[in-house]
């Protein structure tokens, strides 16, 4: 029994060198992803890249090239881009078409090479507190040093991985710090480091090219540089709908502050119209972008259904406004703020969303909320004296001073008789002189025939009561 412990381990020491094992090299025929990169670089674009990562995995890619040309865009997305490459199989290289500036700087050094275009540039990824429209703003000081730091150790981890001086990365993100190559100061304190083609093809302090590892012209001088030249090339293509996704992300706010005007707008006026189907068009697709984007998934727009439901039957069955108004208002949020949520790591399976995960979904939900409630004071303020609400409401009060009335004044008729021409049970038709009036029995049957005084009348409303004698 002692010799079986003994055989396993054995048999362990014996296979690790097989799990260890360099994989084999790809063949000539293996396939060249090339992956765009272009314009700003948020969740949308992470699944984007996810996809062609796992396409070129499936393939048994030679490696993947993503063609940069980046202002940059949001830390969350640039460093889940960055964790989605470390834990690729296939490598990755970056070619810098002409500019790759924060985000997409900090993407390129998790990459193995880089390679760039005569005149791109590379660089400042100094992070910087957006607003949800798109504007900047100054980060207080705490609260900038404890988001630099959090940059920093990304870009150093990320260089570290991929084989880049992560000294030279950290001045990208460090305006404090100097950057020098023996005496020669390349980037002074105070100044954060942008390299230029050829100042990241230099000779950096180890003889090696700082950071560039060749110059080329165009994608194919790349993969010439690479040895890859003979491989077939596989270039993928943002799809129509992966491209309006993007857009949807982008607008995720404006999308809402419509959608829940158009709402708001339908439960104030009967009816369903015009902005119940606009705002129903906007929220659906807030949530059909970025389903695609592949943030929102089915589960985010039932919860947006139920709360919108539970609203409603809270306005309109149940009196007061109590549970089901809140649960209700609840659900909306969470649905809202969840389709803009990524909770599925790098290698699948389910992980709960942190802070960073939460804060611009957030912040842009509560935007969305601030900019419906200025709409609806300014509808409500200013609708109702606008041209076409006049023309599709009365404005004109129809008074009886004025001469409108509901009816015929029929008072005079009171005290005088006449014949009925119709049995009233209890309304009919009776004569009153030369007229035929419609009459109502007030409270008996009255044969066709018979003798009846008026007793009241109120507009078309006149009562008759049988009477004895002889007709008016």
């Amino acid at each position: 029994m002692k010799a079986i412990p003994l055989l396993l381990a054995a048999w362990f020491c014996a296979a690790a060198p097989l799990r260890a094992a360099a994989p084999a090299a790809p063949g000539p025929d293996a396939p060249v992803f090339v992956i765009p990169i272009h314009g700003q670089i948020e969740g949308a674009l992470l699944y984007v890249i996810r996809r062609g990562l796992a396409e070129a995995g499936r393939q048994g890619a030679a490696a993947v090239v993503f063609a940069m040309d980046t202002p940059g865009g949001t830390l969350n997305a640039a460093s889940d881009i960055v964790r989605s490459i470390q834990a690729a199989q296939t490598p990755a290289y970056t070619f810098v078409e002409k500019d790759a500036f924060s985000a997409g700087a900090i993407i390129a050094l998790a990459t193995k090479g880089i390679y760039m275009a005569p005149g791109s540039v590379i660089g400042d990824a100094l992070p910087i507190l957006a607003t949800p429209i798109g504007g900047v703003q100054e980060m207080p000081e705490g609260l900038e040093e404890k988001a630099v730091s959090a940059v920093a150790a990304l870009v150093r981890s990320a260089a570290q991985n991929a084989g880049h001086d992560p000294a030279l990365a950290e001045k990208m993100v460090r305006r404090e710090l100097e950057y020098k190559i023996g005496d020669e100061v390349l980037s002074p304190a105070g100044r954060l480091l942008t390299l230029t083609a050829a100042e990241a093809a230099r000779p950096g302090p180890d003889g090696k090219p700082l950071l560039s590892a060749g110059t080329a012209a165009d994608l194919a001088a790349v993969l010439a540089q690479l040895d890859l030249a003979g491989h077939p090339r596989i270039e993928l293509h943002i799809t129509p709908a992966e491209k309006l996704a993007r857009l949807i992300a982008a607008a995720a706010p404006v999308l809402m502050i419509l959608g829940l005007l158009g709402i708001y707008v339908e439960i104030k006026t009967p009816g369903f119209g015009l902005p119940g189907i606009l705002g129903a068009a906007c929220l659906a697709l807030f949530f059909w972008g970025h389903h695609v984007a592949g943030l929102a998934g089915l589960e985010d727009l039932l919860l947006f259904v139920a709360g919108i439901a539970l609203i409603l039957v809270e306005i309109f069955l149940i009196p007061g406004f109590g549970f089901a108004g809140f649960f209700g208002i609840g659900l909306v949020l969470v649905a809202l703020v969840g389709a803009m949520v990524r909770i599925a790591p790098p290698g699948g399976g389910f992980a709960w969303p942190t802070w960073p995960d939460l804060e611009w979904p957030i912040l842009k939900t509560g935007l969305a909320l601030v900019g419906t409630g200025a709409g609806a004071l300014l509808l409500g303020r200013f609708l109702p004296r606008s041209r076409l609400f006049g023309r599709l409401t009365l404005t004109a009060a129809t008074a009886a001073a004025e001469g409108y009335v509901a009816g015929p004044d029929t008072a005079a008729l009171v005290g005088r008789t006449g014949v009925a021409l119709s049995s009233l049970r209890p309304s009919g038709t009776a004569r009153f002189g030369h007229e035929r009036l419609d009459v109502v029995a007030g409270g008996e049957f009255i044969e066709a025939g018979a003798s009846v005084e008026v007793v009241e009348a109120h507009g078309l409303r006149i009562v008759v009561r049988k009477t004895r004698g002889t007709s008016a």
